[in-house]
């Protein structure tokens, strides 16, 4: 087997095992427990055996419930991991810069940010709150990263970040919190960051558009009302993903679409 082959299969399966070790911090930081310990079921709170710990996998073997207590296990969890090694390999493919000091801190940088807005995305998705304790380890995070690879771009990238997050600000103000939170404007400092100009524009576009699609479709299946609150970042964090890997060629096509 090509060793390319083998090199994707590793980076995702780590990815795997990220995610479910994410799902888990997830749970722990919502119910204010420490890291430390074994996985237990959260209903029951039998601790996990190793054979329930395979991510995806278990959750299959099991058909979706507790080996203990027979409760149904959140679709989160699979999904999660599935998406956490979807973004590793990409990054993977799109960023990694080769197998020396400087490619592997880097990557082990992106890696790192992008655990913590998968957290994010589920944490806002679940609670509408984007927790600080998760947003500025990624921002300091995200500012290594950019004083490593984009030393004579570094302004450009910080303008965008005051751009992105000055627009959202001003939502905030004048409505007085009521169409966008705090937290919002704090994320939009990160993607600015991660994403530089004109990246934030497709990833901002990407995010109000998705919102829009969702917000349409949850009112005609009559789960939200026009004043229902949508927590937004979720849709801010899965536009930054797209730009980050794909923001090139949206914008590319965008300017041809209208040229």
């Amino acid at each position: 087997m090509d060793i390319s082959i083998l090199l994707y299969i590793f980076v995702y399966a780590f990815g795997l095992c990220i995610g479910s070790f994410l799902n888990c911090a997830v749970y722990r930081l919502e119910h204010k427990k420490s890291l430390g310990g074994r996985s237990f079921c959260p209903h029951c709170k039998h601790t996990l055996n190793w054979k329930d710990l395979f991510p995806i996998f278990s959750f299959l073997l099991l058909k979706g419930k507790c080996r203990y207590c027979k409760k149904k296990i959140s679709w989160q969890y699979p999904l999660v991991e599935a998406f956490t090694g979807l973004i590793f390999l990409f990054t993977y493919i799109f960023q990694f810069s080769g197998f020396n000091l400087f490619g592997l801190v880097s990557f082990g940088l992106l890696l790192s940010v992008y655990s913590l807005l998968i957290m994010i995305f589920v944490y806002d998705l679940k609670h509408y709150i984007i927790p600080d304790r998760l947003l500025f380890p990624a921002i300091i995070l995200s500012l290594l990263y950019l004083i490593l690879n984009q030393q004579l771009l570094i302004l450009s990238y910080l303008l965008s970040s005051l751009i992105a997050s000055g627009f959202f600000f001003c939502i905030f103000f004048f409505s007085r919190g009521q169409w966008m939170g705090f937290g919002d404007v704090k994320l939009a400092i990160l993607m600015g960051i991660l994403l530089g100009w004109p990246n934030t524009f497709a990833a901002l576009f990407l995010a109000f558009f998705l919102g829009a699609v969702i917000g349409i479709a949850l009112m005609i299946l009559q789960k939200k009302g026009l004043k229902s609150e949508i927590p937004f970042g979720p849709f801010l964090i899965t536009g930054t993903f797209i730009s980050i890997f794909w923001g090139e060629k949206i914008v590319g096509w965008y300017l041809n679409f209208f040229a």
